[in-house]
């Protein structure tokens, strides 16, 4: 978000240089400047314990594609409570555990989105309002029902990679203990 003017007083701003920052809008009332900010949401790639399984949603109102859980992190609330929330209230599922993946900028709507992999046990999904529809995918099926190169695609890919390597370490401890 880009201010033009004081969130405070109403006043408009003017650039000022602060620090190593360059030129920032500043309220010459108040005597602060204001940083320009990106949303901060979550978005939630929700897998059964196994990694075997996604859910996916539709919200027409968001894409035509299969997207997944996201939402805005709320004042006072940490990200991961955030993810947990959402996954109850997009698909009625509880969260067994909340691992951060990364972040992604979403530059359409000037979102930062951290990325977090919630394991749920797998039962049938429940939809909220905001919610059109919800399914069960194999996990390797999903990279085709994303929108190549989303966020959701590149949260699925950067978490797929992780599985692999772990995938390789479980063999290699294997193959060394016989």
């Amino acid at each position: 978000m880009d201010f033009k003017f004081c969130p405070q007083c109403g006043e408009k701003l003017f650039p000022k240089v602060c620090g190593d920052e360059g030129e920032i809008p500043f309220c010459n009332k108040c005597g602060r400047p204001f940083f320009s900010f990106s949303y901060t949401c979550v978005i939630c790639l929700c897998v059964t314990e196994d990694d075997s399984e996604i859910a996916l949603i539709k919200q027409k109102y968001v894409s035509d594609s299969y997207v997944n859980v996201a939402g805005y992190v709320k004042r006072g609330e940490v990200p991961e409570n955030t993810a947990v929330r959402e996954v109850r209230e997009e698909i009625g599922l509880e969260t067994v555990s909340c691992g951060y993946v990364g972040s992604y900028y979403h530059a359409k709507s000037d979102n930062l989105m951290l990325g977090f992999i919630c394991k749920v046990r797998k039962a049938e999904l429940k939809t909220s309002v905001e919610v059109d529809s919800a399914e069960w995918f194999p996990l390797k099926y999903a990279q085709q029902l994303l929108r190549y190169d989303s966020i959701g695609w590149n949260l699925l890919n950067d978490h797929l990679k992780n599985v692999e390597k772990k995938r390789k370490v479980s063999e290699e401890s294997h193959e060394v203990s016989q």
